[in-house]
């Protein structure tokens, strides 16, 4: 065990590329859970987002486009139209202090939705992480017509 630990000034120095990307990616990955960190949002699995309805009552809000939405939501999610989204909205304004879980396709609508919620004040932000796929995947019920 020494001698490897006496063996690393001389690896460094022969492979300092090898090294150099070995911090980049360190870097890396400290930055986007850094950044995950401070988002002031939460993404949540299938399983994650189920508990959060069934316990605290959560508003589950889909972003999807409205035929998509008829096709298949997930149960008692409400239908917004994501160029209709607005956080200051009266009815929305309401919820500030429920469990926000905002939905969309593949994830990245919502993130953008739930960036806006935490600015307007909201406090408890949820992403569905991979979207309304990752909620059929996880082989969960779908509903369908405008909810």
């Amino acid at each position: 065990m020494n001698e490897s630990l006496a063996r690393i000034p001389q690896f460094i120095a022969h492979h300092p590329l090898l090294i150099g990307a070995f911090v980049v990616i360190v870097l890396a990955l400290i930055a986007l859970e850094g950044s995950r960190h401070f988002r002031g949002f939460k993404e949540l699995t299938p399983a994650g987002l189920t508990q959060l309805i069934n316990r605290d009552n959560a508003l589950v809000i889909d972003l999807s486009p409205q035929a998509d939405f008829e096709k298949a939501h997930v149960p008692g999610s409400r239908h917004v139209a994501k160029d209709q989204f607005d956080p200051e909205n009266k009815e929305l304004k309401k919820a500030r202090e429920l469990p926000v879980a905002v939905i969309s396709r593949n994830g990245v609508e919502s993130e953008k939705a739930a960036r806006r919620l935490v600015k307007a004040g909201f406090t408890r932000v949820y992403v569905l992480s991979g979207g309304i796929e990752a909620w059929r995947r996880a082989d969960l019920p779908l509903a369908k017509g405008r909810g």
